[in-house]
Formats: structure tokens, sequence, C-alpha cells
């Protein structure tokens, strides 16, 4: 079974009115080799044609994997999901 596949097994209840981690990307803009593009499972960090990084934590597993390798800084605050909102984990 393929990542996606598995991953569509979760459920994610998303908090669109506080996000559990805010990613400042001008911040990102100084990085030269962004690794939470290449370490985030859920591969929510993309690089766009024009080389700019965009985010979205609504498919976040909540690893903390993004603010370990962060190096410059660009992840300005990292916290868990208040209470009835994040990953639900599927059995599969």
């Amino acid at each position: 079974m393929s990542v996606p596949d598995l991953l569509g097994r979760d459920q994610f209840e998303v908090d669109e009115d506080e996000p559990h981690i805010v990613v400042d990307v001008r911040i990102c803009a100084t990085c030269a080799d962004k690794p939470c593009v290449a370490v985030c499972p859920a591969q929510l960090y993309t690089l766009g044609a024009d080389g700019a990084l965009t985010f979205d934590h609504a498919g976040c597993l909540e690893c903390g994997t993004c603010r370990v390798v962060c190096r410059a800084g660009g992840i300005v605050r990292w916290t868990y999901p208040r209470g009835t909102f994040g990953v639900n984990y599927r059995q599969g």
C-alpha cells in the first residue's frame, strides 16, 4: 500500500482558527537546503516552481520532525493541536 493510501486512512479535525504550526515563509526563503521538504512524512512542505516554500497544516501527522530539522527558525510555533483537533490514526 502506498504512503498516500495509508495516510488516507487517517482522519483529521483541522483547526482553521488556530493552526498548531505556524511557518514564516520569509525566514524559510533564507534556508538553502530546506530539509523540511524532504523529511515531512505527510509531504506538507512543498517547493513551487519559483522555489518558494508552501505549507499546509491540515494533514499534519504531529510527529515534530519539521521542528527538529528546521535550522533557519522558519517554524515560529509548533504545538500539539487544541483538544478535539488533530490527527486520528486508524488501523490499516
